[in-house]
């Protein structure tokens, strides 16, 4: 007997997933509560700072239309489909293929060839993948309109987006103009962009189509909605200084620049079990230095006149996140060859065993080149420490003997300039007690 393949589901019927009353439906991802804001039907995006708010759930194949209006001329923001829910690494973006909302001029190189227009290009951003349906002038993947038909400023555009089996085609005021195939994810989120600049969206609805009923291999869809929410949404907002310590941690735009004279950075909330990511990168100048070798089990060694061995490095500072308000738990980040990630105050401590100075002692090193952004994964269950710099685990599952059982997280002041972004939570439950 021939097995039948499962049937289509249905076409439905286009549905609005803006309801013009409020944000059900919708997470900001990493912007400020005042940056997306509902107002006589419409989402009003104040442009500041840069970042996303996203769909609550994700989609497959699907048609969406929306208006949209730019309130000044060069208006610049952005629709992005198939996307990830969290934004890349030292971007305040996720990866996902954008359609270009934008009213700026046309941008040609020294040689005249058009590069980006604010018309509706489509192009790839920050890992996704695709082809455009036109060979870019200069090779890239994005694909510049067949014609210009976007109103200006003061005016309602729509936008008709129709995005089926890894295409995507892209009409404008009622023509298509922009098209890509071979996309990578396609599947995932559907995002508006907040980018410098007042934008209005209204009308927006989406009308789910069928697919052939098989999941998609995983590198096909967005990462998954694991319940991440921001710490940093471009404001101090929940975070708290040093009396009279104000204004060295500056928030600019998404990213968040310590000039490394102030003091440490405190977060109002008391955690117990949690998730975090933070992206964070070196911004100052090296100067050489002399540091401790440090070897795979966390000791030091010593030469024959009972010195430490060292060796010199190019040192750009020493920074480091505190978890649950105990320094001693303060996940490094500095220059060292052993690498970021460890916890030098458990390392460090020679009445610990040694299977807890090792544990805690980076498998690897595995930060970026200095001035690159790097991102920490860090999961704190219990008194188990878990450590992933960079998609590398450097340290998996270390006992923190003695650790508070709560308390706020910290970004560390050194004496160094460094920024951070990107600072995402997801609160753990407490692991259940293990049968006897």
């Amino acid at each position: 007997m021939l097995a039948l393949a499962p049937a289509a589901a249905p076409t439905q019927a286009a549905t609005p997933i803006f309801n013009g009353t409020d944000l059900s439906g919708w997470v900001n991802v990493n912007c400020a509560p005042g940056t997306f804001t509902v107002q006589d039907g419409e989402i009003r995006c104040s442009g500041k700072p840069t970042g996303v708010l996203r769909t609550a759930k994700p989609y497959r194949n699907f048609i969406l239309d929306m208006d949209w209006m730019h309130e000044k001329p060069g208006g610049n923001a952005g629709l992005f489909i198939w996307s990830d829910p969290l934004t890349a690494r030292g971007q305040p973006f996720t990866r996902s293929v954008e359609v270009q909302v934008m009213l700026t001029d046309d941008v040609k190189d020294e040689k005249g060839t058009l590069l980006y227009t604010g018309q509706g290009d489509i192009f790839s951003i920050h890992g996704a993948t695709m082809v455009p349906d036109r060979p870019h002038p200069a090779g890239w993947a994005r694909c510049l309109p067949s014609e210009r038909r976007t109103k200006g400023a003061g005016e309602w555009n729509h936008y008709r987006v129709i995005a089926k089996d890894g295409t995507l085609k892209l009409e404008v005021n009622g023509k298509e103009v922009s098209g890509a195939h071979d996309i990578s994810p396609r599947e995932g989120f559907i995002c508006l962009e907040s980018e410098g600049s007042p934008i209005r969206f209204r009308n927006i609805t989406l009308q789910e189509l069928p697919d052939d009923g098989k999941p998609l291999p995983p590198d096909m869809q967005c990462k998954p909605d694991e319940g991440f929410v921001s710490l940093f949404d471009g404001t101090l907002r929940g975070w708290r200084e040093k009396e009279g310590m104000h204004g060295h941690w500056v928030p600019q735009d998404w990213v968040l620049a310590y000039d490394g004279h102030g003091d440490m950075l405190w977060n109002e909330r008391e955690l117990r079990d949690f998730e975090l990511i933070c992206d964070w990168r070196w911004t100052g100048k090296p100067v050489k230095a002399k540091v401790p070798v440090i070897r795979p089990d966390g000791t030091t060694p010593v030469g024959d006149d009972g010195k430490q061995q060292v060796v010199e490095i190019d040192d750009f500072g020493d920074s480091g996140i505190y978890l649950r308000g105990s320094d001693k738990s303060q996940i490094n980040i500095w220059c060292w060859p052993i690498g970021s990630g460890e916890v030098f105050g458990y390392r460090n401590d020679p009445t610990q065993p040694a299977a807890v100075r090792a544990g805690v002692t980076p498998k690897e090193k595995a930060d970026a080149a200095p001035g690159k952004w790097n991102r920490f994964r860090i999961r704190l269950q219990g008194d188990r420490l878990t450590v992933n710099l960079n998609g590398k685990t450097v340290v998996e599952n270390a006992q923190l003997p003695g650790l508070p059982n709560k308390g706020p997280i910290a970004l560390q002041h050194h004496g160094a300039p460094i920024e951070f972004a990107n600072i995402y939570l997801r609160e753990l439950k407490p692991e259940a007690p293990k049968s006897e």
